[in-house]
């Protein structure tokens, strides 16, 4: 990412996130001034336009607990808890523009943050899963019940199925992870991408 891409990623963002408010142009230029690796731009080559950004910061995750909101573990988007001994990537927001959907740009974007945990040596990346197929099932059944029909293949969530496909685990649903998510009806999942060539730190497990 690039001062330059600041405000068409605004843009995106707006659209994408319609009832949140969108990164501002100070905090995009504090992420890349904290961890500019970990702020990734896919480039549509013929317009060089923004087409979709993937957001990482690293994290120490016994510093936090695994049911702390999207609020706390960016300290309110601004990413200022991001710390270099950190053994954790976060994946704090993936974004594709509603111009360049369809095209496997989010895949892309999770390989590349998947390369960064490789180069630095990190152990896992971690990120929240939105649920936005529960909302519509809420008043049917739990929300750890959906996630494990999600995770048998008899549900299909617009999300959690594109994220098992792409290799990421589940660790737990939790409550609240996002402020404004009425079709998730408040939930979300925990998920993570193990580096198979790097140890848990000592004292340290997969949840």
């Amino acid at each position: 990412m690039q001062e330059a891409d600041y405000s068409a990623i605004a843009e995106i963002c707006a659209r994408v996130y319609p009832a949140d408010t969108p990164y501002t142009l100070a905090e995009l230029g504090e992420h890349h001034r904290r961890f500019p690796e970990g702020q990734v731009v896919a480039e549509h080559v013929p317009t060089a336009a923004v087409a979709g950004v993937h957001f990482t910061l690293r994290l120490r995750f016994e510093d936090f607990h695994v049911d702390d909101s999207w609020d706390v573990l960016t300290e309110q988007g601004t990413f200022n808890d991001d710390d270099p001994s950190g053994h954790t990537l976060y994946g704090a927001d993936i974004m594709v523009s509603p111009d360049h959907q369809h095209h496997s740009l989010a895949h892309a974007l999770t390989d590349a943050a998947r390369a960064i945990v490789v180069e630095e040596s990190l152990w896992r990346m971690v990120g929240g899963s939105r649920l936005p197929g529960y909302g519509a099932v809420s008043q049917k059944m739990s929300a750890p019940e959906y996630v494990e029909a999600v995770c048998a293949g008899t549900l299909i969530d617009p999300v959690l199925t594109v994220h098992l496909k792409d290799g990421w685990k589940v660790v737990r649903p939790i409550q609240g992870y996002l402020q404004h998510d009425p079709d998730s009806a408040g939930w979300a999942v925990v998920i993570q991408w193990v580096n198979p060539a790097c140890p848990p730190p000592p004292g340290l497990g997969l949840n």
